[in-house]
Formats: C-alpha cells, sequence, structure tokens
C-alpha cells in the first residue's frame, strides 16, 4: 500500500525573499504559487503536509523565520525545526515518517543543492521512493552556478536516482503527483 507525505523543505520568509546580503531564490513567485499548487492537491487527496524550517534563517525566530507569508499553510500540517543541511538529521522527521509508515515523498523547497538534494537521498536511503516536484525547489545560486543552472542540474542527476530498492523521479507541479509512477521504472 502506498503512503504519502507531502515534504516542503525552508520555505521561509527570509531565505526565500533575501536581504540586504542576499539575493532572493530563482523564480520565487513561481515556487511559491507551485508549493500552494501542490499543498491544494494533497489536500484533495487526504495527504499529510510536513514543513520543515532551517533555524539558521533570521536566528530561528520572527517572521523572517516562518514558512513564507503567501505559502498556505495547512491548519493540520505539521512543522520540524532542523540546524544541519539534512532534513532528517536530528528532527525526528525521519522517526516520524518511518512510524507513520510513509513510503512515498513529495519533495519540494530551498535550498535544491543543499537541503532538497540531502532529503531525496536521505528518503531513498532509508526505504522510500521520492517524487521531487521539478519547478517545486529553488536556490539563490553561488559563484560556479546560477540558481536556474542548479535546478537543472538536480533535476536531470536525481531523476532516476536510486538506492537499489527505492529512487527518485523528478516531475512537474501540474501533473498528478499523487499517482506515483515509480513501478514504471523498477
Amino acid at each position: 500500500m502506498i503512503k504519502q507525505l507531502l515534504l516542503i523543505i525552508d520555505v521561509q520568509q527570509d531565505l526565500m525573499e533575501g536581504n540586504d546580503t542576499e539575493p532572493p531564490v530563482f523564480l520565487k513567485d513561481q515556487l511559491i504559487s507551485n508549493v500552494n499548487i501542490v499543498i491544494e492537491k494533497a489536500h484533495k487527496e487526504n495527504i499529510p503536509v510536513v514543513f520543515v524550517r532551517d533555524l539558521d534563517v533570521a536566528g530561528g525566530k520572527g517572521e523572517g523565520f516562518e514558512v513564507h507569508r503567501n505559502i498556505h499553510v495547512p491548519e493540520d500540517a505539521r512543522f520540524f525545526n532542523k540546524s544541519a543541511t539534512n532534513a532528517f538529521y536530528g528532527t525526528g522527521l525521519l522517526e516520524y515518517v518511518k512510524a507513520e509508515e510513509f513510503n512515498h515523498l513529495i519533495i519540494m523547497g530551498c535550498e535544491t543543492q543543499h537541503c532538497i538534494d540531502s532529503a531525496v537521498r536521505t528518503a531513498t536511503i532509508n526505504g522510500m521512493d521520492v517524487t521531487l516536484v521539478r519547478d517545486g525547489h529553488s536556490t539563490k545560486g553561488n559563484e560556479v552556478l546560477s540558481g536556474e543552472q542548479i535546478i537543472r542540474h538536480h533535476n536531470t542527476t536525481l531523476h532516476g536516482y536510486y538506492n537499489v530498492d527505492h529512487f527518485s523521479v523528478v516531475r512537474n507541479s501540474n501533473e498528478d503527483l499523487f499517482i506515483p509512477t515509480h513501478d514504471n521504472y523498477r
């Protein structure tokens, strides 16, 4: 039986908007729109939604730390706070996912090359299939690659990424994300 969870990582106000020293994430408004689209789909399918927040953003407090004000957070959403790049490390998230027996995670959020990458890989290592939302993650970029290049690279690299029995596929937000396609590739 497939048991699914929508996992949204680090879509926090200050991280997404940027500040005096950091730029906003690439295509921020599109990301917010796509996150809201997928949250609405999850709601219609009765799929639980979990948000992970990074304690380094805005010092772990205040409006800057919270989920972006334009994201429609479901009333019953769960929250986990992290102090490492990996959303599963030291947060209780992995224990929650295992206890609830989720075996398909739909992942969205920020930043692509850090927290999104590690979440996809950690989930597959721990016995879950992953759908990474192609137009549902973003980054600011860095001194080597633009945000767009990093996103394109990870969408290519993580599509078909596997750990023997479990792997990730990359799909667009307008697809039926809660109808997993992993068995088409096994």
